[in-house]
């Protein structure tokens, strides 16, 4: 067994993590995501991980599931250059984002604040918590 195999590869881990956000995102659980495709919900765990690489058909079968595009699953891909070429700095800059949607708080506020239809009180939210973020810096 070579180096490689042990360790999943950068890119695999991100897309891995990437299925994970999206599918959280949607509320939906690996049970559900693995019968979608007729496989186990250990094998989402894997490919979540990035200790399995998901193959192309396979991502294309997820992209429609979760409904976004293949390239959902590779933006702020690691390696991957921007115009300014800040790449890996971008990418771990966006980790904090997957953080966020992976906690509970993070999801339930994403899952409330989408369903706020009026502009305005999405922006007043928004204010809202910056000057609570502001307020605890403070203290």
């Amino acid at each position: 067994m070579t180096e490689n195999k042990k360790k999943p590869n950068p890119i695999d881990i991100h897309v891995g993590s990437r299925i994970r956000l999206r599918r959280t995102m949607l509320g939906m659980s690996q049970e559900k995501l693995g019968e979608s495709l007729g496989i186990t919900f250990q094998q989402i765990q894997k490919y979540e991980k990035g200790t399995n690489r998901v193959g192309a058909s396979r991502l294309q079968n997820i992209s429609s599931i979760l409904n976004v595009p293949v390239s959902f699953f590779f933006e702020d891909a690691p390696g991957e250059q921007s115009a300014n070429g800040a790449g890996l700095a971008e990418a771990s800059s966006s980790n904090y984002v997957v953080d966020f949607l992976s906690s509970s708080e993070g999801l339930q506020l994403n899952r409330a604040f989408v369903k706020i239809t009026d502009p305005k009180v999405r922006r007043k939210l928004v204010d809202l918590v910056k000057a609570l973020a502001a307020e605890a810096d403070v203290d």
